[in-house]
């Protein structure tokens, strides 16, 4: 995930995962380009084909329906409004909340053990402490490796004010 946008009325967060959903169309078309080809030579090549199109193409749909989502989280002072939207091939989730009722940002972490050791995973989660969604809220529902998980939190509280109704920087217009 990656800042979009960043004004002192304004934070857009934003996810759309290009590299992974370009690999996974090339994987899809490796498979059932051969496999069309080899339906069309007729005799036996047609059930080969289809087994080869229907497996591998099936395989690379699956985990590109799960694999690719969009999401887009936006922090914005005027509407007093926190917006997290999310975006797969199997629809479009928007879930909204009231910045005001935003306390930080912070890392939740998971830790799995295997067979090189145990590994720490993140993900960054918001945190409201009241109204009607007081509680904790997964930007991503992944947990990932890396530094971007920690990297989001410290934007996110960058970008809130440090006291209520005190901005860190010079409030302007967007």
């Amino acid at each position: 995930m990656k800042v979009t946008r960043d004004t002192p009325n304004q934070l857009i967060i934003a996810n759309t995962p290009w590299f992974i959903g370009i690999t996974l169309v090339i994987f899809i078309l490796a498979f059932v380009g051969p496999g069309i080809f080899l339906m069309s030579t007729g005799g036996e090549g047609i059930w080969f084909g289809l087994i080869f199109a229907l497996g591998g193409g099936g395989l690379g749909f699956g985990a590109f329906c799960a694999f690719v989502r969009r999401v887009q989280i936006i922090l914005d002072r005027h509407k007093d409004s926190i917006l997290i939207r999310r975006q797969s091939v199997f629809g479009y989730e928007a879930v909204e909340h009231k910045l005001s009722n935003l306390s930080h940002a912070e890392i939740e972490s998971t830790t799995s053990r295997g067979k090189n050791g145990t590994s720490t995973l993140y993900r960054p989660v918001l945190v409201l402490e009241k109204g009607m969604s007081a509680g904790r809220h997964p930007i991503v529902e992944a947990f990932s490796s890396g530094s971007g998980s920690h990297r989001l939190a410290e934007a996110v509280n960058d970008w809130l004010p440090s006291k209520p109704g005190q901005d860190r920087r010079a409030v302007g217009t967007n």
